[in-house]
């Protein structure tokens, strides 16, 4: 189990560094524990935020509600509540390492 990623019940917790204002929005490995996305959105307005729970959902391929942050709303450091996401589905399509 990879450390930005917890288990909490039927959650998952899952730790994320993002990166603001990058040229495309993409997994970039794990950062000081944390899973480190790069989004091309800027941190206006719930903008990044916004793009990272849509990125998310996306390459996790699940509806966006069963994704909230949970902690660092105006931070770089987020945690994200996954709701009935599989661990296997989140390290198959999220790891930094997929080819």
């Amino acid at each position: 189990m990879p450390a930005w990623l917890h288990p909490q019940g039927d959650v998952l917790l899952a730790d994320v560094l993002v990166s603001t204002r990058a040229s495309r929005t993409r997994i970039m490995g794990v950062h000081d524990g944390r899973l480190k996305v790069q989004v091309a959105a800027p941190p206006v307005d719930g903008q990044a935020n916004k793009a990272l729970i849509r990125f998310l959902a996306e390459t996790l391929d699940v509806p966006r509600a069963q994704l909230e942050i949970v902690g660092g709303h105006a931070n770089r450091r987020k945690t994200v509540r996954l709701i009935s996401v599989t661990i296997q589905k989140v390290l198959l399509r999220l790891s930094p390492h997929r080819p």
